[in-house]
Formats: C-alpha cells, structure tokens, sequence
C-alpha cells in the first residue's frame, strides 16, 4: 500500500516538474501554467519549512 501512494507521489512530482518546465518555454496551455504555477509555490513552503526555527537566529557565515 506505502508504495502505490509513494508510487502516486512521484508521478505528482514528475507531472508538476512537467508542467513547470512548459509554462517555463511559454507553450503551455491554462491549465499547466496553473499546476506550475501550485508546483512552484509548494517548493517554496517545502523550503522554508525545511529551514526550520533553529537557523534562523544563526547567521555564522
């Protein structure tokens, strides 16, 4: 069961980097400049949640 929903998860994540990669060349119709669209604004909170509060505060650099 674990595998069809990673299964499922994968071909979301293939399709959305399709349609991203589309929108992106400029010949891509409605609906995929919308999942792009919904795809990239995911990353972005995958990103910011993957910072986490503990890095926040640290700039070491």
């Amino acid at each position: 069961m674990i595998v069809l929903v990673l299964g499922v998860v994968v071909l979301l994540v293939v399709g959305g980097c399709v349609c991203v990669y589309r929108a992106a060349r400029g010949d891509a119709p409605r609906w995929a400049r919308g999942v792009a669209r919904v795809t990239l604004l995911g990353s972005e909170l995958a990103r910011s949640a993957g910072r986490g509060s503990g890095s926040r505060g640290s700039d070491d650099d």
